[in-house]
């Protein structure tokens, strides 16, 4: 049977097979869906500041809520008949690393931990299990290298906290000799070609050999550049070999191949505008910071644009327990991990560029908010609403302003 992934399509055959005549008439059939419903679709809605703040703080009381009792967040719970190929124990330790670094960016992004002391105190606990965990983590086995999530996400909290802490000079060694590592882990699981995939399907060998997916990549080289504007020093030949593999993805729309094993294959549905919808937001941002100037104002804009006019490409796959099987390949866990990324660019192109679009951004995301106060776009495990609702607390808090 295909082995399933949070994280993406497998390059193994059984993978491929998405592509199949199945997926085909499952395109046909949307985009003659699609085409009979554009003029009865009505603008997103935008939210104004209140309803963001009542979202803001209802997404909040979940978190602490739904906090584990040593600190983090996420569990191997909640199975399900399908389940992803994921090898305890390691694979669960990066998930549950991951998910409890995107759960303190979002105590730390919306301000809860300077002005609430419940949330504080949240932080405190999930701060001090990132720091004595997060150092551990490794790949599950010679084909599953989820860890490149944890070290990715991880790196964000790290440079986060650091910002943070101004007071304790031993604190600040130990968060910065915890960032360094985590460079280093990230040299050691980079791909062989550059960048980074959380799969190894060849050789199995101690360097991955398997390709890197551009938005893998993209997450971590985004996490480079804030760390490097923390005063940490980057490893450049990493940094250069992942920057080589996005462009090599890169198609000249400004889509991007879901995987460099797929970039001979440019029309398949996954790598089509529609597919990479909740990747180029992400890849352009990436780019963008490391300097490639062909993605200007107007690119970034217009993915944006395209993000909240054709929201359903992704909203159509939001939920659904088998990753790929909606329209243009796209998987549920797209979705928050898109808006996300979407509000990081709002933010790099200032308000006077971008400003108009955090009302529509916020709409989406307040509109879907879970009766209990969380989101989530995939059933998976326990990690699934923790790490959604860290998402769209970080979506939320940069459409402030709207």
């Amino acid at each position: 049977m295909p082995r399933r992934s949070i994280f993406g399509l497998s390059p193994r055959p059984a993978r491929r097979a998405a592509a199949s005549w199945a997926t085909a008439l499952l395109l046909v059939f949307g985009l003659l869906a699609s085409a009979q419903g554009a003029e009865k679709r009505s603008p997103v809605p935008s939210a104004n500041a209140a309803q963001i703040e009542k979202s803001i703080e209802r997404g909040l009381a979940y978190m602490l809520q739904k906090q584990n009792k040593d600190g983090s967040w996420g569990s191997a719970t909640h199975t399900k008949d399908l389940n992803i190929f994921a090898p305890v124990p390691g694979s669960h330790q990066a998930f549950r690393a991951a998910t409890t670094a995107l759960g303190i960016c979002a105590l730390i992004e919306t301000g809860a931990a300077d002005t609430n002391g419940a949330a504080r105190q949240s932080l405190e606990r999930a701060e001090a299990w990132l720091l004595k965990n997060l150092g551990h983590v490794r790949r599950a086995d010679g084909v599953a290298i989820y860890n490149v999530w944890a070290h990715g996400y991880g790196l964000h909290a790290l440079v986060e906290m650091l910002r943070r802490e101004t007071q304790n000079e031993a604190r600040r060694q130990s968060i910065t000799n915890l960032i360094y590592q985590q460079l280093d882990l990230l040299r050691r699981y980079e791909s062989v070609d550059g960048g980074w995939g959380y799969y190894d399907f060849r050789a199995q060998a101690k360097r991955p050999s398997s390709d890197a997916t551009s938005f893998t990549t993209a997450t971590i080289l985004i996490a480079f550049h804030e760390a490097q504007q923390a005063g940490i020093k980057i490893p450049e030949d990493v940094r250069k070999r992942a920057y080589d593999s996005i462009i090599r993805q890169k198609k000249n729309d400004f889509s991007y191949d879901y995987g460099e094993y797929l970039k001979m294959r440019p029309m398949m549905p996954i790598n089509r505008p529609g597919g990479s919808l909740g990747r180029s937001q992400a890849c352009n941002l990436t780019l963008r910071l490391w300097g490639d100037t062909s993605v200007t104002d107007t690119v970034m804009l217009e993915w944006l644009d395209r993000l909240v006019a054709r929201n359903g490409w992704l909203d159509i796959g939001r939920k659904r327990p088998v990753p790929h099987e909606s329209w243009f390949q796209v998987a549920g866990y797209f979705f928050y991990y898109g808006h996300y990324y979407a509000a990081l660019v709002i933010e790099h192109l200032g308000p006077e560029k971008a400003g108009r679009l955090k009302g529509p951004l916020a709409g989406i995301i307040t509109s879907l908010q879970e009766k209990d106060g969380s989101w989530f776009d995939f059933p998976f495990y326990d990690y699934h609403q923790p790490y959604g609702t860290a998402f769209a607390l970080m979506t939320l808090a940069r459409c402030r302003g709207a």
